[in-house]
């Protein structure tokens, strides 16, 4: 018999209810209770979804109100000890642990009055989901810390379900999380973490969960022999509670993990056939015929439709021999709702997609036809095959001159004229900068006002000329309040763009855009994937004339923002028709025109932000020289056609480095930015000891708390810099860009920036003997009050009684 169900599914909503209800509730405009009931809402409507797809089981504990980790770090009880905790509730407890320790709403300014920063953030694997990070020590201890999940699970039965809970894997959990204790081993609290998965196993089997699905993606890393060691014994103690449990990897082929995780004492093995189709009947052959073995056989990391011909060539004698389930290749969580609220896509192109809706119907599809025989859906399957068809010789796809001229590139294309040293030198001649340089990320707050202008251009109810002077005022705007700051390098603000990747791609071919595509990166922050089908190319320039009308407002020098090829790359849905390193080139070609023509209008300075460069690493190390090979020369050939005295810079944030620092010193940037703050400067430790050539600014505010961090804060963490970069090399920047945050904190945390760079340059002039102390600081510190920043607003023609910010 075979089953299907999913590993997970999206939390927003189809009007990203989760979002805008979290976003109420952190302004004060609503209660704990209403921001539950959305939640259970939410979850209702989602259970129902799979229920209707006909899903033998509906998935509970995917759902997050801001990450699945953080949910674990208090169901586990290991909340971090720094955050003195007494008896906040719970719901408290977890958004100060995402967002960091505030004394008012984000509408207010704490002006630094509190230092308990939020837990640190990186990537989940290889995606652009963001994780909240686990902080261990010798002392941490584990309970039962949390009753939400056991809630949701009667949530489900009592509407009727039958429930599969799903708990990220004890070994993935402690792997995952970081310790800062010199010397300490995580895999050492192993021990005191078993009991307690052991007691939520046997709770829920109490309440009549028949399946726990317990992911272990960890699975598809190289993993030290100590922790692939850790395994069996920690299973074996899991099996002893006596629910039936289905161990989920994926991401990643699992290669030298594969014999052990077909041993471990489990009674069923997801698998990722999508990453990892060779591995499949291997793992059919070694996995015990009475174990139910879980085939990811359509892809929950893309969006077009699956191949269901193929996919059912490689299920059918796999079913004939066990039992067998089916299921996306990992949690839907990665891919947009659903395709049907698309009203407005190409209807060619829209035939060749699923999201994650369809996808629930495909494997439904593969389910019938493997039970009751092809003809039982036989038109379903003839639909398939052609839109597959349709797609692969479909003229919307291939360009002839965007292929020759990838093929064709000049072999020195990725390279500059002269060595950075050289370049340093003419650039510092240029520029006449301050040591310590200061300067921003690349956007400013995203207003109510801009937001609404956006829309209202997009729907034809504002022209063109109404819309551009409007932008135009914004960019005024920002760059006044920049100079009035003090900052060094000035960005224009980015108001006119939606999102640092659609805003490209709307204005590349070879891209198309949905209405509602919408996908979790962090907390309620959203973004709408493009989804690159065809070959890309840039017909005109794309924020050329932005930038040259900001450099024409003041002298000091104007950072043209873009965004970089890797990141494009990496933060669309690609097509899956050519390797992604022939996709990354086109785009790197188009970003380059792009860079040359910011150059010709006078940008002095030009970003190609590539957060997402890390991310895309392959999750086995033996193929990792073949990706950081092509995405680097992507960024180089998008870099390199300008003249030694322009600045290159990049961005980088929310990702560790430390393994790829050749690489990343191989880009050649003149100057890299990147996100500290959250790990207090720990990720600045690798830059140092690599001895990074190049220039660099080491993020001091983390931009995804509205906190305000004080000035001694900031100096503190630049005092770490400067034990491990030469300080002529430092920059000083936030850690990303400001586009979620609101005026009154952005201005209180720039102001604090600016004067903590003042203060370094001040104590540079008499040596770096000195220490920071609280009183000491600022009693040299020239800080302004709220009262202040709030009159430098207004100042600007900023109405200063907006909690969201607004102009005009």
């Amino acid at each position: 018999m075979t089953t299907i169900h999913t590993l997970g599914y999206p939390r927003m909503g189809e009007a990203r209810e989760l979002k805008f209800a979290l976003e109420k509730f952190w302004r004060g405009e609503i209660g704990a209770a209403e921001l539950e009931q959305t939640g259970k809402e939410l979850r209702a409507h989602n259970w129902q979804a799979q229920k209707d797809a006909g899903l033998d089981f509906v998935t509970v504990g995917d759902f997050a109100y801001y990450d699945h980790m953080l949910n674990h770090i208090q169901l586990l009880g290991c909340e971090p000890a720094r955050f003195g905790f007494s008896d906040e509730d719970e719901l408290t407890r977890y958004f100060t642990m995402a967002r960091g320790q505030i004394s008012a709403h984000e509408a207010g300014c704490d002006c630094g009055s509190h230092s308990t920063w939020a837990l640190e953030m990186t990537k989940w694997f290889d995606t652009n989901y963001h994780y909240l990070v686990p902080e261990f020590h010798p002392d941490t201890a584990f309970r039962l810390g949390s009753e939400r999940l056991f809630g949701e699970v009667s949530e489900a039965q009592a509407l009727g379900h039958r429930a599969k809970a799903v708990l990220v894997g004890p070994l993935t959990f402690l792997y995952l999380g970081k310790s800062k204790t010199a010397g300490f081993d995580r895999l050492s609290l192993l021990e005191k973490l078993l009991p307690v998965y052991g007691e939520l196993l046997a709770r829920l089997k109490q309440q009549g969960v028949e399946w726990v699905q317990i992911d272990e993606p960890i699975l598809g890393l190289d993993l030290p022999d100590t922790w692939r060691n850790a395994f069996e014994p920690a299973y074996h103690l899991l099996n002893a509670a006596g629910a039936k449990l289905l161990l989920a990897t994926y991401f990643s082929p699992l290669q030298e993990n594969l014999s052990m995780a077909c041993k471990l004492p489990v009674a069923g093995l997801h698998v990722d056939a999508v990453r990892a189709p060779q591995e499949l009947a291997q793992i059919a052959d070694w996995l015990p015929a009475h174990k139910l073995l879980s085939v990811g056989i359509v892809d929950g990391r893309n969006i077009w439709r699956a191949d269901l011909g193929a996919a059912l060539a490689v299920l059918k004698p796999l079913a004939e021999k066990r039992p067998l389930a089916l299921a996306p290749s990992c949690s839907l969580l990665h891919v947009p709702l659903d395709l049907n609220l698309e009203t407005a896509l190409d209807p060619e192109l829209k035939s060749w997609l699923a999201f994650a809706r369809q996808k629930l119907d495909e494997i439904a599809v593969l389910k019938a036809a493997l039970s009751q025989g092809k003809g039982a859906v036989a038109g379903k399957l003839e639909a398939a095959r052609c839109a597959l068809a349709a797609r692969r010789s479909s003229p919307m796809v291939h360009c002839a001159p965007v292929k020759r001229r990838a093929a064709s590139l000049d072999p020195r294309a990725d390279r500059r004229d002269s060595p950075f040293p050289i370049r340093q030198v003419k650039q510092r001649t240029r520029f006449k900068l301050p040591a310590y340089p200061t300067t921003t990320i690349g956007s400013f707050p995203q207003t109510p006002e801009i937001r609404a202008a956006r829309a209202a251009f997009k729907r034809g109810g504002l022209s063109a000329e109404a819309y551009e002077a409007a932008m135009k005022h914004e960019i005024a705007h920002a760059v006044k309040i920049q100079e009035q700051l003090g900052l060094d390098v000035l960005v224009h603000g980015e108001a006119e763009r939606n999102d640092m990747v659609e805003y490209f791609g709307e204005q590349l071919e070879g891209f198309a855009f949905t209405q509602h595509g919408w996908v979790q990166s962090y907390g309620s922050r959203c973004v709408k994937p493009p989804i690159i089908f065809g070959d890309v190319s840039r017909p005109r320039p794309m924020t050329v004339e932005w930038a040259r009308y900001a450099q024409s407002l003041t002298d000091k020098p104007m950072k043209g923002m873009l965004t970089g090829p890797v990141t494009i790359l990496q933060w669309s849905f690609v097509r899956d028709d050519q390797p992604r390193s022939e996709t990354c080139l086109q785009i790197a070609l188009a970003i380059r025109d792009e860079v040359v023509g910011l150059e010709a209008a006078g940008i002095p300075i030009i970003q190609i932000d590539e957060p997402a460069i890390r991310e895309g690493l392959p999750l086995h190390r033996a193929q990792w020289k073949d990706y950081l090979a092509w995405a680097v020369r992507a960024f180089r050939v998008s870099a390199s056609g300008v003249a030694d005295e322009t600045q290159i810079h990049t961005h980088m944030c929310y990702s560790e480095f430390n393994d790829i620092l050749p690489e990343i010193a191989a880009m050649d940037a003149d100057v890299i930015t990147i996100e500290t703050s959250r790990s207090d400067m720990e990720l600045l430790r690798g830059f140092g000891e690599f001895k990074y050539p190049n220039e660099i600014g080491p993020g001091v505010w983390d931009i995804h708390s509205p906190r305000v961090p004080a000035v001694e804060e900031m100096v503190r963490l630049m005092k770490k810099a400067f034990a491990v970069i030469p300080s002529e090399n430092l920059w000083v920047n936030p850690d990303c860009g400001l586009k979620t945050r609101g005026w009154v904190e952005t201005l209180a945390s720039l102001r604090n920036m600016v004067e903590a760079a003042r203060y370094l340059r001040g104590v540079s002039e008499v040596g770096m003997g000195w220490s920071v102390s609280d009183s000491g600081l600022l009693a040299n510190s020239s800080m302004q009050p709220q009262a202040e920043v709030c009159g430098l607003m207004s100042s600007t023609v900023f109405c200063s009684t907006s909690a969201a910010g607004g102009v005009g």
